[in-house]
């Protein structure tokens, strides 16, 4: 039996599932039909059949040739008894109605061998048929080989164009980051001190320090500045968009790394727009300070 699943699978390892699963269903198909069909042994052992019955015919025609020679004999002596001629014209008659019943089967016989005749050739237009369908079939697979490559070249091409469509957008986000920080270097001084009394002693600006593993880290809005007579550290960070997982992410990747290396830490978000309208409860319930740029 045809196993239909293994060449599909097999199939679609190169081809589209859709193809390899049609392909599959058609040679089925023709395995079906030519499963079904009379096969040249089958013709030839009926040929031996007919064969065998001819020759059976011929001797029971050879001893029907001899029962009439015994018969011929049997009338000469039956002329003496008149009821056992009778009785051997009556065998004769149902030897008569016997060959003219195996006449009759022959003649039923030659039908079926002429109808078998038909139906082999049948067969053969129909394996001709097949064979052309079969070349069909390759050749559109072959096109379908020749149309998947084209389209996993063009795939190809496609991942190109969204890996540099990527960089593209990650230049703009920086850029619009930087930005976003340039302008907060300005304006973060006199908010803090206005909301936190804060004073700072220099300028901010982005650069790295050391975290608590050895580790320098880069710091988006890093500052030195006094708060009611002890010295803080200002450490902030910038998001274009900023969402409650941005607060954790800046807690996680930046202060906890920062804390017990500088131990008066004041955290600090900036950013253009909040994501819903809790996340700026949400980062003051952290400790942070959360300022948007339509602030500056």
């Amino acid at each position: 039996m045809l196993d239909t699943l293994k060449i599909y699978n097999e199939l679609k390892e190169k081809l589209e599932p859709e193809a390899a699963l049609k392909i599959a269903e058609m040679m089925g198909y023709i395995y079906g039909e030519l499963a079904n069909t009379v096969t040249k042994a089958d013709f030839s052992e009926l040929r031996e059949i007919v064969r065998d019955l001819g020759e059976a015919q011929k001797r029971t025609e050879q001893r029907l040739d001899s029962l009439t020679v015994k018969v011929e004999e049997l009338a000469e002596a039956q002329k003496r008894t008149e009821q056992r001629l009778d009785s051997l014209t009556v065998k004769v008659e149902e030897l008569a109605e016997a060959q003219k019943r195996t006449e009759q089967r022959l003649d039923s016989l030659t039908v079926k061998v002429e109808e078998l005749a038909e139906a082999q050739k049948r067969t053969e237009q129909r394996v001709e048929e097949l064979a052309a369908a079969q070349k069909r079939t390759e050749t559109r697979v072959e096109e379908l080989a020749e149309a998947q490559k084209r389209t996993e070249k063009s795939l190809a091409a496609l991942a190109d164009e969204h890996k540099e469509t990527r960089r593209q957008l990650g230049g703009l986000s920086a850029t619009v980051g930087y930005t976003l920080e340039n302008e907060a270097y300005k304006a973060l001084p006199a908010l803090l001190e206005q909301d936190f009394q804060i004073k700072i002693r220099g300028r901010l600006d982005r650069d790295y320090i050391p975290d608590n593993t050895g580790n320098e880290i880069e710091v988006n809005i890093l500052g030195r500045a006094e708060q009611n007579g002890k010295e803080i550290l200002i450490v902030g960070e910038s998001k274009s968009q900023l969402s409650r997982n941005d607060v954790d992410t800046f807690i996680r990747k930046k202060l906890k790394r920062l804390q017990g290396v500088h131990p008066h830490l004041f955290p600090i978000l900036v950013t253009h727009m909040v994501s819903d309208s809790k996340v700026k409860k949400y980062a003051e319930g952290k400790g942070i300070a959360l300022y948007k740029s339509s602030q500056f």
